[in-house]
């Protein structure tokens, strides 16, 4: 088997979780069936997702609706900081804003995050070996949404910053053998009701 293919890579951030994020909200549950009836008529061959309960849950979820498609807890698939920049590297404008959302983090989020984000690019993003495309879904996180997304995009590390992702939105990304990536749609929200739509943003952010 020599050559590469497509790949087509899924990324859903998990459904609306309980205040204690101990599992997911009834909405949360019915956000994750829905994107799961969305996501039945692809070829997924895999559904990888992040170890905390809410992404588990969500993913058995969605996986209900695509037989065949294992179920592969992944540390990489985690809830974490993928790059923590420094001050010369953001806007000034936006930089004191920035900082300080990130200074609550520890020492171990700060040594942890950028490491497992390396090794989210290695295994989540490129074509795959072989002469047949793949299609992955990964149940993520915001912020690794956001970082793959801003990889996509050849945008600066610390870009991942601000890319926001709704409870069970969709985002797809291609990477196709000698073309540019791309990214198919981000935040897509079409298999939610209105009242499902929009959760996991600030008031502000909801339009």
């Amino acid at each position: 088997m020599t050559g590469t293919a497509t790949r087509y890579l899924y990324l859903a951030r998990h459904g609306e979780a309980l205040p204690d994020e101990s599992g997911l909200s009834e909405q949360g549950r019915r956000q994750a069936a829905l994107l799961g009836r969305r996501l039945a008529s692809r070829p997924i061959s895999a559904v990888r997702h992040g170890p905390l309960p809410r992404a588990a849950q969500t993913a058995r979820l969605i996986a209900e609706s695509l037989p065949g498609a294992p179920l592969v807890a992944s540390e990489t698939a985690g809830d974490y900081v993928p790059h923590f920049p420094d001050r010369e590297e953001l806007p000034p404008d936006c930089a004191d804003f920035l900082l300080t959302f990130l200074s609550h983090s520890s020492a171990e989020d700060r040594r942890r995050g950028p490491t497992l984000a390396r090794r989210a690019l290695e295994q989540f993003t490129g074509p795959v070996a072989g002469d047949q495309e793949r299609h992955e879904l990964v149940v993520t996180h915001n912020f690794l949404v956001g970082w793959l997304v801003r990889d996509a995009m050849e945008a600066p590390k610390w870009r991942w910053l601000g890319l926001n992702h709704g409870n069970a939105a969709l985002t797809v990304i291609r990477y196709t053998p000698g073309r540019p990536t791309t990214v198919l749609v981000h935040n897509d929200m079409r298999h939610l009701p209105t009242e499902l739509t929009w959760t996991g943003f600030p008031p502000d952010t909801r339009l």
